[in-house]
């Protein structure tokens, strides 16, 4: 990746400017500068130096690159909130260029790499999602599809179970109106949830103590049907059975 860069470093500064030498203050300096701070992991001096080669204005291509390469240097600093606002600005200026499905895939990944345990807010996760939702449809094929679908799955992943764990709130505070509709939402929008079983048990119960036997008795029934060997299908028999 490296000698890709400044290859077309070197391109893009001979088709600009064929006679000139480089100075100490010239973009081809700074993006050298820059290459080497990031080979060595030396993320703050390089960040600087993308930034010089990126505000020398020398030509909008060599800006362009500047700016998707102060992106990456952001994620290789593990500062992803930089890395993806600078992946998205990249992605909202340049809508045709040809870099967009790279610079999409890893705004995903920066949002991927913010994402909260299940008790906590969820923004990063949507946000990581829609990235990646985004790739597939407008970009198939440029990707990884097996790679970017297994990022799905855990987004989709962590949202069902941010979803079970409010409605678990909702029904230990006795708010069984909204504990149903966290419990439905999860078994709605995402089916292939692996512990959508506990979801199952606990609407039963949130219906229950809503005094709605008879919807209580339907889900049981939705319940048995999809997850028979449960250990909360034997749970919620029991509950319906007081």
């Amino acid at each position: 990746m490296k000698y890709l860069t400044l290859f077309l470093l070197a391109g893009l500064l001979t088709a600009c400017s064929p006679t000139q030498d480089a100075t100490p203050d010239s973009p081809e300096i700074y993006f050298q500068e820059a290459e080497a701070y990031q080979e060595k992991g030396l993320y703050n001096e390089a960040i600087e130096s993308w930034e010089k080669v990126r505000d020398s204005f020398y030509s909008p291509e060599l800006t362009m690159l500047a700016e998707l390469k102060l992106a990456e240097t952001y994620y290789l600093d593990e500062r992803y909130p930089e890395a993806a606002s600078a992946y998205r600005d990249f992605i909202n200026q340049y809508p045709g260029d040809p870099r967009r499905a790279s610079a999409t895939y890893w705004l995903g990944m920066s949002y991927f790499q913010q994402m909260l345990s299940v008790d906590r807010d969820q923004t990063s996760t949507r946000n990581a999602l829609s990235a990646f939702n985004e790739l597939l449809r407008l970009y198939p094929g440029e990707n990884d599809e097996q790679e970017i679908r297994s990022l799905i799955q855990q987004c989709q992943n962590r949202l069902a179970a941010h979803e079970l764990y409010v409605g678990r709130f909702y029904l230990r505070s006795k708010q069984y109106p909204s504990a149903v509709k966290r419990l439905e939402d999860v078994l709605q929008q995402y089916p292939d949830y692996a512990h959508n079983d506990e979801s199952y048990y606990n609407l039963v119960v949130a219906y229950l103590r809503m005094d709605d036997r008879s919807k209580a008795e339907a889900i049981f029934q939705d319940f048995s049907d999809a997850y028979p060997a449960s250990p909360y299908l034997l749970k919620a028999q029991k509950k319906l059975e007081k």
